[in-house]
């Protein structure tokens, strides 16, 4: 379970610190993607997903030396 937990964690960060104006844009993942209403409900369900990760960013730094410190602890 741990481990698990761990994996989620790696995959949320590596999704907060994705540029939009140097990385998504120009692979028609930005967020004006979903203002011209014409692309896939999966597509905007990912481009919504992305851009909700880069909200959470100040809890995802707590999130992460908590789990420093666990493994420091008890690993």
């Amino acid at each position: 379970m741990w481990g698990f937990l761990q994996a989620v964690l790696l995959i949320v960060n590596s999704l907060a610190i994705l540029n939009e104006e140097r990385f998504l844009v120009p692979y028609g993942w930005g967020f004006q993607e979903m203002s011209s209403g014409r692309i896939s409900p999966l597509k905007a369900q990912i481009i919504g997903l992305l851009h909700a990760v880069q909200y959470l960013r100040v809890p995802l730094i707590g999130l992460n030396v908590i789990t420093i410190v666990f493994k420091l602890l008890f690993a």
